[in-house]
């Protein structure tokens, strides 16, 4: 199984879940993306530049790869900065009907299926860190807090769904901030410079998500921007979005009174 690794948790969880399950796992590291440590828990691995980042193909087909997955994030700001891209990878770009970020990743899916390796869908490989429905933390959500979650919820829906971004930040039931290239960590600081602390953060997935591309996530790294900017509560899709280091983001979380919400869409 072929793994083309991002930034975050996210590809390591894949890349043991790949192996548990039996696969030999083949990971490509994206330079200045991938933790390093992906390394160690895959069988073989391979850095490559995002410059030239189509010479993931031959280093597959060499290692006897036909199904591959996505796994963890890529900054986006990388792919539209032409000088930092090769004339191999411009071209294939110009095929898409833009850059958005799955507009990219599909015209990436298209590219790998015509030098025969099938991009999967990735939720066979995370169903242990999905959430059910339910508050997470000790602390419950006060009725401001639940006024925007319930504020924030369409809107966050409509931005993902518009490949803007999948989160927004409300507080007193006004958009603060909607997430950008930036990512999720740095719109949430973006909120603190504008509007102070007791932020609401609110995340959902599209109303129609590929799982084989770009699936929104949480983590440790997440929480420790919400207590470094005070916030107030943390909602994100419950039954969709992968949680990772579950524990240790709900005991930090808890440390600092803030409210967990896996949210059912409704």
């Amino acid at each position: 199984m072929g793994v083309i690794a991002g930034s975050g948790e996210f590809s390591l969880l894949i890349c043991n879940q790949v192996r548990k399950q039996g696969y030999r796992c083949i990971a490509a590291g994206i330079e200045g993306q991938t933790a390093s440590k992906l390394q160690n828990v895959s069988d073989v691995f391979a850095w490559f530049d995002i410059s030239n980042v189509l010479d993931v193909v031959p280093f597959f087909k060499k290692n006897g790869v036909t199904k591959a997955v996505f796994a963890g994030k890529i900054d986006h700001l990388l792919i539209i900065k032409p000088k930092k891209l090769s004339r191999s990878v411009l071209g294939l770009l110009a095929g898409g009907k833009d850059r958005s970020p799955s507009t990219i990743l599909k015209t990436a899916i298209d590219y790998l299926a015509k030098h025969g390796i099938e991009v999967i869908d990735t939720t066979t490989f995370i169903a242990s860190a999905v959430c059910a429905p339910g508050i997470l933390s000790k602390k419950k959500p006060s009725r401001t807090i639940m006024d925007d979650i319930e504020f924030g919820w369409d809107i966050a829906r409509k931005a993902a769904d518009l490949d803007i971004g999948q989160t927004v930040i409300v507080k007193n039931k006004a958009i603060v901030a909607i997430e950008g290239m930036e990512g999720t960590d740095k719109a949430i600081k973006r909120s603190r410079d504008l509007a102070g602390k007791n932020m609401v953060v609110v995340k959902a997935c599209r109303s129609i998500q590929d799982t084989r591309i770009d699936l929104p996530a949480i983590g440790l790294e997440t929480f420790k921007s919400l207590v470094n900017s005070e916030c107030a509560a943390l909602c994100f899709e419950a039954g969709k979005m992968p949680f990772f280091q579950k524990e240790e983001s709900i005991e930090l979380a808890n440390a600092h009174n803030i409210v967990i919400l896996a949210h059912r869409n409704l």
